[in-house]
């Protein structure tokens, strides 16, 4: 397929990569001219304005957002709203809250154009390991988009389904999945990342504790000096704890054991806080990812060695760089 992609910045430009591997044809875009220009380079077809990207592509077009959410994926919309023509249709990769979903995709209905959500999981890596892909919209784009979805996501590979799922039809096998109308992908990949925040917290408080087990103020007999590296690796391997996560903080640990690299000022993206707020609407009761956040919150004003770990764990998954006052 032919598609645009706009957005050029940690996922974006690897998403533009692994299409080009598996021989869509792609067009990106980027307000920065240096990033363009890295993508040029490597043979990339490039526009210079998101009018010129809507004039390369053939209608019925396809254009994939991988911009930071909120205003800046606001602006890009509006920015191709006047470009776009009836069945043309924009992708939101990014983590956008899933009310503006359904908001955009009733505006930009009013034009014929559709807008579908794709909650995009896999960060730095997915351009080997591919991307978990959960996504909302009307039946008839996502049906057509099928070949991008496919090719970004991982594939079944190796892995059997799930015992019981034998005489079940669905794509969520191969990575990605429908989930159901505007704004769905983008509410269950804000429930991911909420589950996430509480996987991390158990993690790096687990290490923590293992941490403090030499402290002095213990008494004799009772201290221990465990080597957190190699307890780590010891739970990648049968462990009922082993997780992608696991792996990629084992990792962590391996390159630096007391973290010393890391402060522990430990930054929220908003899927966190939607997360909770969903909660609160629905009721629900979310102690360990409410918690979870607001760990997050009080990072800002002391470091413990599992801030540390959390800091670590996002720079492995997604590239992220520790961001805090005067860095």
């Amino acid at each position: 397929m032919q598609i645009g992609i706009v957005g050029l910045g940690r996922m974006g430009g690897n998403m533009a990569r692994r299409l080009t591997r598996q021989k869509h044809d792609v067009v990106v875009y980027d307000r920065s001219a240096n990033a363009i220009q890295t993508l040029r380079k490597e043979g990339f077809k490039s526009a210079d304005t998101l009018k010129d990207l809507a004039a390369m592509l053939e209608p019925p077009r396809a254009v994939w957002l991988m911009v930071p959410a909120g205003q800046p994926t606001e602006e890009t919309v509006e920015g191709l709203r006047p470009h776009l023509e009836k069945g043309d249709v924009i992708i939101d990769g990014g983590n956008s809250y899933y009310k503006d979903d359904v908001r955009r995709s009733r505006s930009l209905s009013e034009k014929g154009i559709f807008y579908v959500d794709a909650g995009t999981s896999g960060g730095v890596w997915g351009i080997d390991r591919g991307y978990c892909l959960m996504i909302g919209g009307e039946t008839e784009p996502v049906k057509r988009l099928e070949p991008i979805f496919g090719s970004l996501a991982p594939g079944q590979g190796d892995i059997p389904p799930s015992p019981g799922r034998e005489k079940l039809s669905s794509t969520a096998e191969r990575g990605y999945l429908h989930c159901g109308p505007p704004g769905a992908g983008h509410f269950v990949k804000m429930i991911h990342n909420g589950i996430e925040y509480g996987i991390m917290q158990a993690y790096a408080e687990g290490f923590d504790i293992l941490r403090g087990a030499s402290a002095d103020q213990l008494p004799d007999g009772y201290r221990y000096h465990f080597d957190l590296p190699d307890v780590a690796e010891l739970w990648r391997r049968g462990s009922v704890v082993g997780s992608w996560l696991l792996d990629l903080t084992a990792m962590a640990l391996a390159e630096d054991p007391e973290l010393d690299r890391f402060t522990g000022f430990v930054q929220d993206s908003g899927e966190g806080r939607w997360t909770v707020l969903a909660a609160i609407e629905e009721s629900v009761s979310a102690e360990v990812l409410s918690a979870s956040l607001f760990t997050r919150f009080r990072s800002r004003r002391e470091h413990t060695f599992a801030e540390k770990m959390l800091s670590a764990m996002r720079n492995k998954f997604g590239g992220h760089v520790e961001s805090y006052p005067g860095n």
